[in-house]
């Protein structure tokens, strides 16, 4: 154990210079940390204030969109069937139809139950009611609830990095925590969108005008809004041709206008979609909708495949917003802001306070009783602990990890862990000397005889902390990945950087004797 290749002694310098170099961006400003390879710890919600958000998931609003689907579905399953029927609607969270001729009942009961297992059809004198079971419901609000959370999740940290806390609250809500974020009114907005994009066909059998005087339109169609606000109205058809589902890419850019519009690419599926359809329909004006609302009608002047853009009274803010959040993906309902609060720097700023001054007030102690207990070897001890801190810094920084005030816990509680193994291998050397034995062969025998420990109770712990990664959220994440880290560190700092400095000791002074 006391033979230190150079290979390895090289390791242990390299690994402490990068962590310095790592650590150094949270301790200077300006332009010097600009040349630095690493950078600042992300600071959670509670060490630097942000948004707090309590968002309600609108299900009632999915339940509506579903079965205005299926009622769709119906129409057209029973027209390509040649069942003739009435009273097609939608009532009291259901599809109600009635069957014109009895002897259809069997092909109209083979299409309810294509519909799918989370539906339940019942009868009364050839009229069908269509509504989702209980099942069915359950299924509905924990797949809208998983969707929305990852939408969220894309829209607010599209790199990945912020580490949002973004969790689920009882049936329908969801809980946002954004660290650092000064303008909630900015999250607002990218969260108040559903971005539904659908591309469909624009019904000419009937003028807007036409459906506002008579008060109804064709079967099959709906009337929309012009997005831009100049009141135009469009018959569209409801059939979408392409979904925001079949995006690709999107990005900001400019039309041929020189005005901002939003570039987008769609998949082999849509392209392939999109098209036939175009291609079918050259010389139709087709109508892009997003959230409900007709951003252009523009007319089919050839086949169209997977490129295109969207045009209107955007500005430069606006398109760059618009395609984060296509990018992101379309909410699968809208959300409604329950509850918002803002958390001010000034409180962030006493929690890191005070969990500096447990931070050192901690390691003064365990310094302190290292000495005390172990001498020279505690001092040793003592700069190992110095060189861990660094590395969790250093770790926490190029990982982009957040920081919170349980990691801050658990960086504490690492301190103590970080020097267990040296108490171990001293008592170790203790009882080595006690034997008999050379100083150096009890110093090999010391670490020959802890290392197995070392390992055991260390394992044991990093376990822990990556289970409780893994089913823990919030703040419990936050105390598991600084715990992870600093065991991770603080085997190499006992193992590799304790031993390293004994080593050089004993070369130097080639001791006849210890004192521990």
């Amino acid at each position: 154990m006391l033979q230190f290749q150079l290979w390895k002694k090289l390791l242990v310098v390299a690994v402490i210079l990068s962590g310095i170099i790592y650590s150094l961006p949270n301790l200077v400003s300006g332009n010097a940390a600009s040349f630095l390879p690493g950078q600042k710890i992300n600071l959670g919600l509670d060490l630097q204030g942000g948004s707090h958000l309590l968002l309600r998931v609108d299900i009632d609003a999915v339940q509506q969109e579903r079965l205005e689907t299926i009622a769709e579905t119906v129409r057209q399953e029973f027209r390509g069937a040649k069942i003739r029927f009435s009273g097609l609607n939608l009532r009291d969270d259901a599809v109600t139809v009635r069957l014109r001729d009895a002897a259809d009942a069997v092909q109209a009961k083979a299409i309810f139950d294509d519909l799918g297992q989370n539906f339940s059809t019942t009868v009364d004198d050839n009229n069908y009611r269509i509504a989702f079971n209980d099942a069915g419901i359950v299924d509905m609000q924990t797949k809208t609830i998983q969707q929305s959370i990852e939408i969220i999740r894309r829209r607010l940290d599209p790199d990945g990095t912020k580490e949002p806390v973004i969790q689920r609250q009882g049936l329908d809500r969801v809980l946002v925590q954004l660290p650092g974020v000064d303008d909630p009114e900015a999250v607002k907005r990218l969260l108040g969108r559903t971005a539904k994009l659908t591309f469909q066909l624009v019904d000419t059998r009937m003028t807007a005008a036409e459906a506002i005087d008579r008060g109804r339109t064709p079967p099959g169609t709906v009337l929309l809004q012009s997005a831009s606000g100049d009141g135009r109205s469009y018959v569209v058809e409801k059939r979408v041709m392409v979904s925001g589902e079949m995006l690709d890419s999107a990005s900001a850019g400019i039309d041929q206008n020189n005005r901002p519009a939003v570039n987008f690419a769609l998949n082999t599926v849509g392209a392939r979609k999109f098209g036939k359809v175009t291609g079918d329909n050259i010389g139709r004006p087709f109508a892009i909708i997003l959230d409900g609302q007709v951003v252009s009608a523009p007319v089919i002047q050839s086949q169209i495949f997977g490129n295109g853009q969207i045009t209107g009274d955007f500005t430069v803010a606006e398109t760059n917003e618009l395609s984060l959040i296509l990018r992101a993906g379309a909410l699968p309902a809208p959300l409604i802001v329950m509850e918002e609060r803002s958390i001010g720097p000034g409180l962030g700023a006493d929690s890191v306070a005070a969990g500096e001054i447990a931070a050192v007030i901690a390691l003064l102690l365990v310094a302190i009783y290292m000495v005390l207990s172990y001498g020279l070897f505690g001092a040793l001890a003592d700069i190992a602990l110095v060189a861990n801190i660094v590395l969790i810094i250093a770790a926490l920084s190029a990982l982009q990890a957040t920081l919170t005030l349980p990691g801050i816990a658990g960086i504490v509680l690492t301190m103590g862990m970080a020097v267990d193994a040296n108490v171990l291998i001293f008592e170790r050397i203790r009882e080595e000397i006690a034997r008999g034995r050379s100083v150096l062969a009890a110093i090999d025998g010391g670490y020959k005889r802890a290392i197995s420990t070392i390992l055991d109770s260390n394992l044991t712990t990093l376990f822990a902390a990556l289970f409780l990664y893994i089913f823990g959220s919030g703040p419990i994440k936050g105390f598991a990945v600084t715990l992870a880290i600093g065991i991770v560190t603080s085997l190499f700092t006992a193992v590799m950087v304790t031993r390293l400095l004994i080593i050089l000791w004993a070369e130097r002074k080639r001791p006849s004797k210890i004192i521990l």
